[in-house]
């Protein structure tokens, strides 16, 4: 019976001590912590774990180690608020991955940011087609900034609906036969088609989809 109170009575209190914690060192979305934030967090947890399954060590050899850590993180929070170069070097910079319409597939590897990643947040704030982006910048939290091509600034927006998604017909130069299914057409079809246009190596195109009779083609660099 001691034991479970024991337990009870760690997890109790490291609980309230993580809140505190957490507290002190500020508010951040989860999509939005930086490195340093997300390391102390899951060391901070990892120590929380262990302290209560270990309840014969002493939890003032957990709690300092906590109290460290998160006096290392305000410190180092601090910095990167005064120094621009370390906060470059902790937290990294937005790249563009969409520069005025054209797809910079470097970026992309350099980020091991793949083309499923570019749809589906381009889906997730109602992108039609890359074709309509001007530019796209991944920021340091993970998010897609999207900047759209403005033909008429006073025609509004409408939403997209599932048939007004950009349906991807080659990516890193491989067709999707599947997705080529989806819109009834054929291999044979999609080669013609882009001979017509030019374009007669597969494996140079990056990137290609069709919608509305249009082609959106990005080559690789």
């Amino acid at each position: 019976m001691e034991v479970y109170l024991n337990i009870i009575f760690r997890t109790i209190f490291l609980y309230l001590l993580m809140l505190v914690i957490f507290r002190i060192m500020g508010k951040r979305e989860i999509g939005e912590l930086s490195i340093l934030d997300l390391v102390v967090f899951i060391m901070i947890g990892e120590m929380a774990v262990i302290a209560i399954e270990n309840t014969k060590d002493p939890l003032f050899h957990t709690v300092v180690p906590m109290v460290l850590l998160m006096s290392i993180q305000i410190t180092l929070a601090i910095i990167s608020l005064k120094n621009k170069k370390f906060r470059d070097l902790v937290d990294g910079q937005p790249s563009i991955i969409i520069n005025r319409g054209k797809i910079d597939e470097v970026a992309m590897k350099k980020l091991r940011y793949n083309f499923d990643d570019l749809m589906s947040q381009l889906r997730e704030k109602d992108i039609r087609s890359i074709g309509d982006v001007e530019f796209a910048i991944l920021e340091t939290s993970g998010k897609l900034s999207v900047l759209e091509k403005v033909d008429d600034p006073n025609q509004p927006k409408t939403p997209a609906n599932n048939g007004d998604i950009t349906i991807p017909l080659i990516m890193d130069g491989t067709i999707e036969e599947e997705n080529l299914k989806r819109i009834n057409k054929t291999n044979l079809w999609l080669r013609q088609e882009l001979k017509k246009k030019g374009y007669r190596d597969i494996k140079k195109i990056s990137f290609c989809s069709y919608e509305n009779g249009k082609f959106f083609i990005d080559t690789h660099d």
